[in-house]
Protein backbone atom coordinates (compact mmCIF):
# COMPACT_ATOMS: atom_id res chain seq x y z
CA UNK A 1 0.00 0.00 0.00
CA UNK A 2 1.49 3.84 -1.00
CA UNK A 3 0.71 5.76 2.29
CA UNK A 4 1.64 9.40 2.77
CA UNK A 5 2.51 9.82 6.37
CA UNK A 6 3.70 6.93 8.60
CA UNK A 7 4.54 6.39 12.25
CA UNK A 8 6.48 3.59 13.52
CA UNK A 9 3.81 0.92 13.37
CA UNK A 10 0.89 2.95 11.00
CA UNK A 11 0.23 3.86 7.45
CA UNK A 12 -1.86 6.99 6.34
CA UNK A 13 -3.61 7.00 2.86
CA UNK A 14 -6.84 8.58 1.58
CA UNK A 15 -10.37 7.34 1.75
CA UNK A 16 -11.43 6.17 -1.84
CA UNK A 17 -14.95 5.42 -3.60
CA UNK A 18 -13.37 1.27 -3.37
CA UNK A 19 -13.36 1.87 0.66
CA UNK A 20 -17.12 1.07 1.72
CA UNK A 21 -16.01 -1.93 3.15
CA UNK A 22 -13.80 -0.89 5.51
CA UNK A 23 -15.85 2.32 6.43
CA UNK A 24 -18.77 -0.02 7.57
CA UNK A 25 -16.10 -2.06 9.48
CA UNK A 26 -15.50 0.41 11.50
CA UNK A 27 -18.34 3.36 11.53
CA UNK A 28 -21.21 0.57 10.88
CA UNK A 29 -20.12 -0.97 14.99
CA UNK A 30 -22.15 0.36 17.12
CA UNK A 31 -19.41 0.46 19.88
CA UNK A 32 -17.23 2.38 18.08
CA UNK A 33 -19.90 4.93 17.15
CA UNK A 34 -21.72 5.37 20.38
CA UNK A 35 -20.59 8.60 21.35
CA UNK A 36 -20.30 9.97 18.43
CA UNK A 37 -23.85 9.86 17.39
CA UNK A 38 -23.98 6.74 16.30
CA UNK A 39 -25.20 3.70 15.42
CA UNK A 40 -25.15 4.75 12.11
CA UNK A 41 -26.97 2.71 8.99
CA UNK A 42 -24.94 1.56 5.81
CA UNK A 43 -26.60 4.87 3.79
CA UNK A 44 -24.99 6.74 6.87
CA UNK A 45 -21.77 4.68 6.93
CA UNK A 46 -21.43 5.32 2.84
CA UNK A 47 -22.72 9.55 3.61
CA UNK A 48 -20.03 9.86 6.05
CA UNK A 49 -17.51 8.17 3.36
CA UNK A 50 -18.68 10.39 0.58
CA UNK A 51 -17.82 13.68 2.87
CA UNK A 52 -14.35 12.56 3.54
CA UNK A 53 -13.50 12.01 0.02
CA UNK A 54 -15.33 15.33 -0.69
CA UNK A 55 -13.42 16.93 2.52
CA UNK A 56 -9.90 15.81 1.05
CA UNK A 57 -10.93 17.56 -2.29
CA UNK A 58 -12.43 20.58 -0.90
CA UNK A 59 -9.03 21.24 1.98
CA UNK A 60 -6.63 18.61 1.41
CA UNK A 61 -7.67 16.86 4.68
CA UNK A 62 -9.96 14.71 5.89
CA UNK A 63 -9.97 11.86 8.94
CA UNK A 64 -7.38 9.34 6.89
CA UNK A 65 -7.72 5.74 6.96
CA UNK A 66 -4.91 4.46 8.62
CA UNK A 67 -3.61 0.77 8.62
CA UNK A 68 -0.77 -1.38 10.29
CA UNK A 69 2.60 -0.88 8.82
CA UNK A 70 3.39 -5.13 9.61
CA UNK A 71 0.23 -6.34 8.00
CA UNK A 72 -1.60 -3.81 6.31
CA UNK A 73 -5.02 -4.49 8.65
CA UNK A 74 -7.63 -1.68 8.71
CA UNK A 75 -6.98 0.24 12.41
CA UNK A 76 -9.30 3.19 12.26
CA UNK A 77 -9.08 6.68 11.05
CA UNK A 78 -7.06 9.55 12.09
CA UNK A 79 -6.20 12.79 10.92
CA UNK A 80 -8.24 16.24 10.76
CA UNK A 81 -10.95 18.75 9.84
CA UNK A 82 -11.41 22.22 8.97
CA UNK A 83 -12.41 24.05 12.55
CA UNK A 84 -12.03 27.34 12.00
CA UNK A 85 -10.55 27.39 8.57
CA UNK A 86 -10.03 30.68 8.87
CA UNK A 87 -7.52 30.88 11.77
CA UNK A 88 -5.70 27.89 10.60
CA UNK A 89 -7.62 25.83 13.38
CA UNK A 90 -8.26 21.98 12.76
CA UNK A 91 -10.01 19.67 14.28
CA UNK A 92 -8.21 16.25 15.40
CA UNK A 93 -10.01 12.94 15.53
CA UNK A 94 -9.28 9.45 15.93
CA UNK A 95 -11.26 6.43 15.69
CA UNK A 96 -10.57 3.06 16.04
CA UNK A 97 -11.77 -0.69 15.51
CA UNK A 98 -12.34 -2.12 18.57
CA UNK A 99 -9.85 -4.94 18.12
CA UNK A 100 -6.96 -2.26 18.11
CA UNK A 101 -8.10 -0.72 21.14
CA UNK A 102 -5.90 -0.42 24.37
CA UNK A 103 -3.01 -0.88 22.17
CA UNK A 104 -1.21 2.77 21.99
CA UNK A 105 -2.75 3.15 18.78
CA UNK A 106 -4.83 6.19 19.62
CA UNK A 107 -2.01 8.05 20.64
CA UNK A 108 0.75 7.11 17.91
CA UNK A 109 -2.04 8.01 15.04
CA UNK A 110 -2.61 11.44 16.75
CA UNK A 111 0.75 12.11 17.75
CA UNK A 112 1.44 11.28 14.05
CA UNK A 113 -1.34 14.05 12.47
CA UNK A 114 -0.94 16.41 15.56
CA UNK A 115 3.02 16.84 13.40
CA UNK A 116 1.44 16.93 10.30
CA UNK A 117 -0.94 19.63 11.00
CA UNK A 118 2.09 22.36 12.83
CA UNK A 119 4.67 20.94 10.36
CA UNK A 120 3.28 20.56 6.90
CA UNK A 121 0.08 22.47 7.07
CA UNK A 122 1.43 24.99 9.41
CA UNK A 123 -1.92 24.87 11.95
CA UNK A 124 -2.19 27.73 14.26
CA UNK A 125 -4.17 25.42 16.75
CA UNK A 126 -5.86 21.92 16.72
CA UNK A 127 -8.77 21.75 18.54
CA UNK A 128 -10.62 18.52 19.94
CA UNK A 129 -13.68 17.26 21.39
CA UNK A 130 -15.09 14.01 23.58
CA UNK A 131 -17.98 12.88 24.43
CA UNK A 132 -18.89 13.32 28.23
CA UNK A 133 -18.68 9.86 29.28
CA UNK A 134 -15.37 8.82 27.12
CA UNK A 135 -12.83 9.22 30.02
CA UNK A 136 -10.17 7.26 27.92
CA UNK A 137 -10.61 10.53 25.45
CA UNK A 138 -9.96 12.57 27.64
CA UNK A 139 -6.88 10.87 29.15
CA UNK A 140 -5.34 11.05 25.89
CA UNK A 141 -5.82 14.31 25.02
CA UNK A 142 -4.56 14.97 27.81
CA UNK A 143 -1.58 13.13 27.50
CA UNK A 144 -1.48 14.75 24.35
CA UNK A 145 -1.05 18.31 26.25
CA UNK A 146 -4.21 19.88 25.29
CA UNK A 147 -6.04 22.41 27.46
CA UNK A 148 -9.75 22.25 28.41
CA UNK A 149 -10.68 25.51 27.15
CA UNK A 150 -14.95 24.79 27.17
CA UNK A 151 -17.85 22.55 26.49
CA UNK A 152 -19.31 23.05 23.02
CA UNK A 153 -22.27 21.58 21.65
CA UNK A 154 -21.97 18.44 19.14
CA UNK A 155 -24.54 18.19 16.90
CA UNK A 156 -24.33 14.61 16.03
CA UNK A 157 -25.27 13.51 19.94
CA UNK A 158 -26.83 16.43 20.82
CA UNK A 159 -24.49 16.63 23.92
CA UNK A 160 -22.39 19.19 25.00
CA UNK A 161 -18.80 17.76 24.97
CA UNK A 162 -15.50 18.83 26.85
CA UNK A 163 -13.48 20.73 24.19
CA UNK A 164 -9.80 21.40 24.15
CA UNK A 165 -7.07 23.16 22.12
CA UNK A 166 -3.47 22.90 21.38
CA UNK A 167 -1.40 25.62 20.32
CA UNK A 168 2.33 24.59 18.96
CA UNK A 169 3.85 26.35 21.46
CA UNK A 170 2.64 24.43 24.02
CA UNK A 171 4.03 21.39 23.09
CA UNK A 172 6.86 19.71 24.76
CA UNK A 173 10.33 21.22 23.63
CA UNK A 174 8.70 23.83 21.29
Amino acid sequence: MDYFLTSLRLGFRCWTGDDLSLAIGLWGDPEVTARIGGPFTPDEVRARLTTEIARMRDFGLQYWPIFTLADSQHVGCAGLRPYRWDKQIYELGVHLRRTFWGQGLASEAARTVIAYAFDVLQAKALFAGHHPENESSRQLLTRLGFTYTHDELYEPTGQMHPSYILRKSELTGS
